[in-house]
């Protein structure tokens, strides 16, 4: 028996964003203007609970993180912020 995959959709800055329940979304940290991101979770089907733990990471003095949703081809980047 499998699992009934379920569509969601949820708005962030003003943006509807549409999504099942076997999307992935990652929190990503990285340091430097041009350094790497590396990840630091990894959420599956939970948009909200995706954007608090990037709400929850402080970055201090040059770092950056991003929330991607990596199954959209056309804009994977959700948010991004550094300091």
């Amino acid at each position: 028996m499998t699992a009934a995959i379920r569509l969601k959709t949820d708005s962030l800055d003003g943006k509807i964003i549409a999504y099942s329940s076997a999307t992935e979304f990652l929190v990503q940290l990285g340091k430097g203007p041009k350094g790497s991101y590396s990840t630091r979770y990894r959420i599956v089907g939970d948009l909200g609970r995706a954007v608090l733990m990037f709400n929850g990471i402080n970055i201090g003095n040059g770092y950056k993180k991003r929330l991607l949703m990596p199954s959209c081809s056309k804009r994977p980047l959700l948010a991004r912020a550094a300091s």
